[in-house]
């Protein structure tokens, strides 16, 4: 937003009218103009008067209009750091008293050293005098605090209670736009969901060098070239080792791969082994350089692929290239793959990822899975081996880049794949070259519209001043899919446990809770639930009436059937479907609310996200500052395919085309999916009343779904 040049002392009663004293008091600056005025800031806060007349000369601005433009600024940036302030001092407070509580409850069973009874009273009565002193302090200085950041945010904050864990309202924080009623009721310890605490998480991957002899990394050498010739030969090769399956998909002939590269050590004598094999092609708005950057970097690659790889670590660096490039890079890696719903498994591999520069502009990229010894610490207890698998990489002219992808594993399935993800799975569709690929080209379109300079935005008013806050729109939106995607991953840190249905159907809800820390999220304890359903319906329809902001009422049941209004819009690629919006709900008790949504579409799935974010935190992102510690707490819905109807039979090629996004005529499966603040502190006990809350509100939620696309309820 730009900052009005106007002020207070600009109201003079003249007798003109309210639109002429309006139009007096405001005035929109232009792109250059706020970019000189924001240089002019880093340099000087406080200009003199010679300096704002050499602006006033520059732009075409009144002096007073500098002044006050100046003013303003100062007055956010006081604002912003009094935020910044507010929440390292709650987080403080939060840690200090929970230490004290846990003093207090030592203190009870506190033993005498000499006669084993419990210590002498006098002291007993000290030490609780002491720590209540401590918290009268904490509560003032947590009092003072909270009207500092009621005065610059808006609205007030809640307090925390002396000494007892609170019980603060989970949907206001969630859903905050749309209001809802406190939780209350009894607290429950986390463990009271199986597999839900903190303390009980499984271990997870170790991700500490590996301390590799030279004789182990002489191995893995000698495996990642024998799998860049395979790759390099499966890349090459069509008949007899590649055939098109029923839905046009370049599928593996097993009986002819295996003649072709006969293996000593087949995972198939495994009688619960199946495989996967699949090959695409396509064209990349990216060049290819930069690809082979992004796919050699763990975080770049955790970035391109928010919705597939949900972990990637590089464990170590066997080689580093040749002349500080990636052409002969090897690395031991680990990653975590999923489908966007809690009822699939994900898939864990640890790998050689080894990168080739074939010629000028051709690059080869392979994956394949290294076997530790069982008494390793890297063994893995994991169910998935990739086999040869990776990428060819070929520069073109324009900047683009053509890019052929294999995917090639072989996966135990010690639990049984759940009914509905059957199809999808055993077929390949699920985690196969084309939803890779067409994830590709849908993040590398993204990423072009985030480079362009110009500001190709659509919105009222011209609500987004600046390329910079276009950009910082963008990296807000992406952290809000990616903490999205997480929240509904089935991975081993994210245990779920099951609700009943509700009537609803047969899967229920499921739920997980963790303590969150991270600055991007709100601070305390965050539950999750999700359910899957499917419903008769083609995926682009279902994708196309979650994205009409006008049928909202039909199916947001917080939203109190209020209509919402798109403010503000910023284009992901070509397909209209990929997009970030700023919606403003039409509630009189909420006018500071407004929804973040980013919506995405390619011929794998869909999905539409979305966080209420209130005004002060829309304003630091549209005005290009760092959104990084901007809370997002993000809900929405994830939809694939059900593998029933026909496939795209067009490849990744294809996947600009509406007619035939996601799927043809099939059905659809689509994930539900709520996070909620259960308590700002991070040692609160979970609130069973919130689980009954959320599961309810799933359960609503897919029942005005079903009746606005009418669907049997059942």
């Amino acid at each position: 937003m730009e900052y009005g040049s106007g002020s207070p002392g600009d109201h003079h009663h003249d007798g003109s009218s309210d639109s002429q004293r309006r139009k007096k008091r405001y005035h929109r600056h232009t792109a250059n103009q706020i970019q000189r005025l924001e240089s002019m800031f880093k340099e000087c806060p406080h200009p003199d008067e010679k300096q704002r007349l050499q602006l006033s000369r520059e732009l075409g601005l009144a002096p007073r209009q500098i002044k006050f433009w100046f003013q303003n600024r100062r007055t956010q940036m006081k604002a912003q750091h009094e935020r910044a302030d507010n929440c390292a001092l709650r987080a403080e407070n939060d840690k200090i008293r929970c230490e004290n509580i846990a003093i207090r409850e030592a203190l009870k069973n506190v033993i005498c050293p000499s006669c084993g009874g419990p210590p002498i009273n006098d002291d007993c009565y000290f030490d609780e005098q002491k720590l209540r002193l401590e918290n009268a302090q904490l509560k003032e200085e947590l009092d003072r605090v909270s009207s500092i950041a009621a005065k610059y945010i808006g609205r007030p904050i809640s307090q925390l209670p002396p000494v007892q864990p609170i019980h603060i309202s989970s949907l206001d924080l969630s859903m905050g736009s749309f209001g809802s009623q406190g939780l209350g009721g009894p607290s429950l310890d986390l463990d009271l969901l199986p597999g839900s605490s903190s303390s009980s998480l499984p271990n997870v991957p170790p991700f500490q060098p590996a301390c590799l002899s030279d004789m182990d990394k002489s191995l893995m050498s000698d495996i990642a070239s024998n799998a860049m010739e395979e790759m390099i030969r499966l890349l090459q090769t069509n008949d007899p080792l590649w055939m098109k399956g029923a839905d046009g998909r370049d599928v593996l002939d097993l009986d002819a791969y295996e003649r072709m590269f006969p293996k000593a050590n087949s995972h198939l004598k495994n009688p619960n082994v199946h495989v996967e094999a699949s090959r695409d092609s396509g064209v990349v708005i990216m060049n290819g350089l930069t690809l082979v950057d992004m796919f050699m970097d763990p975080s770049k690659w955790m970035e391109l692929f928010p919705t597939i790889v949900t972990m990637a670590r590089t464990i170590e660096v066997i080689s580093s290239g040749m002349m500080g490039g990636h052409s002969g890079s090897l690395q031991l890696m680990y990653e975590e793959l999923q489908v966007l719903s809690p009822l699939v498994s994900t898939r864990e591999f640890y790998f050689l990822r080894y990168c080739q520069q074939i010629e000028q502009s051709l690059w080869a990229i392979v994956d394949v899975s290294y076997d530790f010894p069982q008494d390793n610490q890297f063994a893995p207890q994991f169910r998935s081996h990739r086999l040869p698998s990776g990428v060819f990489i070929q520069d073109m002219p324009n900047g683009y880049s053509k890019v052929t992808w294999i995917e090639h594993v072989e996966i135990e399935d010690k639990t049984p794949v759940h009914r509905l993800y059957r199809n999808i799975i055993y077929s390949g569709i699920a985690f196969g070259a084309q939803r890779w690929l067409t994830t590709l080209q849908r993040m590398c379109e993204r990423t072009a519209c985030l480079m362009v300079t110009g500001n190709s935005t659509r919105d009222l008013g011209g609500v987004i001043p600046s390329p910079e806050g276009k950009r910082s729109m963008m990296k807000l939106a992406q952290r809000m899919v990616t903490n999205f995607c997480a929240s509904i991953s089935a991975s081993a840190g994210h245990r779920w446990t099951t609700l009943s249905g509700s009537g609803m159907n047969e899967i229920g809800v499921r739920v997980t809770v963790h303590k969150s820390t991270d600055p991007g999220q709100p601070n305390g304890v965050v539950l999750s639930a999700a359910t899957t359903i499917w419903l008769p319906i083609p995926p682009q329809t279902v994708f196309n009436f979650f994205k009409d902001e006008k049928k909202r009422p039909q199916w947001d049941v917080l939203s109190n059937s209020n209509a919402v209004q798109e403010v503000a819009h910023i284009a992901n690629g070509p397909h209209p479907g990929n997009c970030i919006s700023v919606l403003r709900a039409f509630n009189t008790s909420q006018n500071n609310m407004l929804i973040l949504q980013e919506s995405c579409v390619d011929s794998s799935g869909s999905l539409v996200v979305y966080c209420p974010v209130d005004l002060p935190a829309i304003n630091i992102a549209m005005s290009g500052e760092d959104p990084s510690y901007i809370p997002l707490l993000p809900s929405g819905f994830t939809i694939c395919p059900d593998g029933q109807g026909e496939q795209d039979g067009g490849g990744a090629s294809s996947s600009t085309s509406t007619s035939r996004m996601m799927g043809g005529s099939g059905g659809s499966l689509i994930t539900v999916a709520f996070q909620i603040l259960v308590s700002s502190l991070p040692s609160a006990k979970l609130n069973m009343e919130s689980v009954n809350t959320v599961n309810s509100l799933i359960a609503n939620t897919v029942q005005h779904i079903k009746a606005a696309l009418n669907c049997p309820s059942s």
